[in-house]
């Protein structure tokens, strides 16, 4: 007797289904599925995505959130600045890169000992000329203006508040030292390579503004030698944030300290009482 071929045969383990339901065995064509790149078994027909259009969607998706997010830190937390001078040597050299924390001041407040970046609003640096524009200059500007670029800008200055509203900041004691309030500082930041050589001045610090000096003193031109210019002060409402880290070079990289040690034992100024 001819065997009989059964009307539904049994499945077994090698058949390959869509998770579907769709699908087929092996081998066998079905309702969607064609051989072109038009369609894929089981998808009903609709057309592949080309992987490389989803890995280019996803590449754009994580930058355009890292530059949302670098916007975000650079206009409310940090902003970074390439220092172009040696005044603040040994502490900051020429073409570090840095972060400053743009919550100082406000909501908290400056402190001396505090390294500060604030704007040129008294003239103290010389006028600068105006770069002829490049091809690639908006690349720069873009980098910049979204905080992944360190600020060039050379209307900015760098500077160690040592005196801040109500201080009588004097220079100099017996031995050469600067003296807050009458006590005297041993400025263990100052640059060691040279002996600050002394320029006589006492002052007292106005209210909304602060007394600042470089840590390379025979080489910053700081509140000492613009006098003439507000009294030397510079408004707190200049200052455009406290220096946190260098950031750049790598073998550079470290926490700005403030020297808290340094002022400790100096009392509060007149306005500060």
């Amino acid at each position: 007797m001819p065997d009989r071929v059964p009307e539904n045969p049994e499945r077994h383990d090698d058949d390959a289904r869509v998770l579907d339901g769709t699908g087929n065995a092996a081998g066998v064509a079905g309702p969607g599925t064609s051989d072109d790149d038009g369609g894929a078994a089981g998808d009903g027909g609709k057309p592949r995505q080309n992987i490389a259009l989803v890995w280019l969607k996803e590449i754009a998706t994580v930058v355009a959130i890292a530059l949302v997010l670098s916007f975000l830190l650079k206009t409310f937390l940090f902003r970074a600045f390439w220092i172009p001078s040696e005044s603040m040597e040994s502490t900051l050299d020429v073409n570090d890169r840095i972060f400053i924390n743009l919550l100082v001041p406000g909501p908290f407040d400056v402190e001396r000992g505090d390294v500060v970046v604030f704007k040129d609003a008294q003239g103290w640096l010389p006028p600068v000329a105006q770069k002829p524009a490049g091809p690639l200059d908006w690349v720069g500007d873009t980098l910049e203006f979204v905080g992944l670029a360190a600020d060039d800008n050379d209307q900015h200055l760098v500077k160690r508040v040592i005196g801040l509203p109500g201080d009588r900041v004097a220079c100099c004691d017996a031995t050469g030292r600067i003296t807050i309030n009458g006590v005297p500082l041993d400025e263990t930041y100052v640059n060691p390579a040279e002996v600050p050589q002394p320029k006589t001045f006492d002052v007292i610090v106005p209210e909304g503004k602060v007394w600042v000096m470089g840590d390379n003193r025979n080489h910053s031109e700081d509140s000492r030698a613009h006098q003439e210019v507000n009294g030397g002060f510079v408004n707190i409402e200049d200052v455009e944030g406290k220096a946190t880290v260098i950031a750049w070079p790598i073998n550079r990289w470290t926490v700005l300290d403030n020297y808290q040690d340094v002022f400790k034992n100096v009392p509060e100024g007149a306005q500060g009482q």
